[in-house]
């Protein structure tokens, strides 16, 4: 097991989720190519993207099928501004590369805000620390186990 995802599964585990890691033979770096390589439903699938707001770094959990209004996530984060960080600035925060960041095993602590619309299904898929890995889990659990704040972060479709 790669040790990105063995962090995960740590991780996981000492927040009271078991999870399962499942790789797949192409890449799930995207939420359109995780939901075709798993077979489900785009929406099911979690998009773990970090922003910077008001100068520091959060996590936004979306569903595929969302993007994020960025002054939502400011105004649920206790900011006035948020942006998009560089993937440098991503590696540092969470310790992962764009494409495979997790929900859980994050190298320092960062505030974790949890799109409401993942509540809808009954099984999400995320990333488990590599662009070919993802793991299912139930999204209460997953709210619980990364002590993310739900809340309304969906902006217009473009």
């Amino acid at each position: 097991m790669h040790r990105n995802v063995r962090r995960v599964v740590d991780a996981a585990a000492a927040a009271g989720l078991a999870i399962e890691p499942v790789e797949f033979p192409s890449s799930t770096r995207t939420a359109a190519d995780a939901a075709a390589a798993i077979g489900v439903e785009l929406g099911q699938i979690v998009k773990s993207m970090c922003f910077a707001v008001d100068g520091r770094v959060v996590l936004a959990l979306m569903s595929g099928v969302n993007r994020v209004d960025e002054a939502k996530l400011a105004a649920a984060a206790g900011g006035s501004l948020a942006g998009r960080v560089d993937a440098d600035a991503v590696r540092q925060a969470t310790g992962f590369p764009i494409g495979g960041v997790p929900p859980l095993g994050l190298t320092t602590a960062v505030p974790v805000f949890v799109d409401r619309d993942l509540l809808a299904y009954d099984v999400v898929w995320a990333a488990a620390g590599t662009p070919h890995v993802n793991f299912a889990a139930p999204p209460g659990e997953l709210v619980r186990a990364t002590g993310g704040l739900v809340c309304e972060l969906a902006g217009a479709a473009p």
